[in-house]
């Protein structure tokens, strides 16, 4: 089984990956932040959320980040059928595509929660699964600014994957940690970059 954490490279880039939008209060801002460093990022979307929010979902589009599928309702996709995980991530590849115009290429599991037969799904459909290096740093819990900060400069190296949640509650830490983080890194000479472009830049 295969999710991708870290890209094997020389290169000074990061990406930086969002879960569980689009959100109308924290994408945007999220944009803009990358606007600021000229970076760019992989929202990781449900489709239900982008059904409610179309129009952030294709700004996030327009500005050229990468829409990632994060199925539909984020369920554990363990815990339901074959038939069920492909159904999450059909509809969502289809509703991506109808409101960017832009088929999603990478995918990345609600909860990590991941197994052998979930794979046969994701690779017929052609999809890497991502995952992320700062785990630890469990803004999705708000523990604090700092904590998140702390735990995600652990992992910060070339080809890392980070992960934040920009859906889901008060997201407002996560905003604050991603605005002094995207300015370290880009500072001390990093791209922020797409997954897609990160996983194209692998020299393994």
């Amino acid at each position: 089984m295969n999710i991708i954490q870290q890209v094997s490279t020389t290169q000074k880039v990061i990406a930086f990956t969002f879960d569980d939008g689009p959100n109308p209060v924290y994408t945007p801002q999220l944009l803009d932040i990358f606007d600021e460093v000229s970076g760019h990022a992989t929202f990781f979307m449900m489709g239900k959320q982008i059904e409610l929010y179309p129009e952030t979902a294709l700004d996030v589009h327009v500005r050229k980040h990468e829409i990632g599928n994060h199925t539909y309702s984020h369920p554990f996709m363990t815990q339901i059928s074959l038939e069920e995980s492909e159904r999450e991530l059909l509809d969502t590849d289809a509703i991506i595509t109808q409101v960017t115009g832009t088929k999603p290429v990478v995918m990345r599991p609600p909860y990590l929660d991941f197994n052998e037969e979930v794979q046969t799904i994701t690779a017929k459909m052609g999809y890497p699964v991502i995952g992320a290096l700062n785990g630890s740093a469990r803004d999705w819990e708000m523990p604090g600014v700092e904590h998140i900060l702390e735990a995600t400069r652990e992992q910060i190296g070339c080809g890392s994957i980070l992960l934040f949640h920009d859906g889901f509650g008060d997201r407002s830490q996560s905003i604050e940690a991603v605005r002094i983080l995207a300015k370290e890194l880009t500072a001390d000479g990093y791209r922020l970059v797409t997954v897609s472009e990160l996983l194209q830049m692998s020299e393994s």
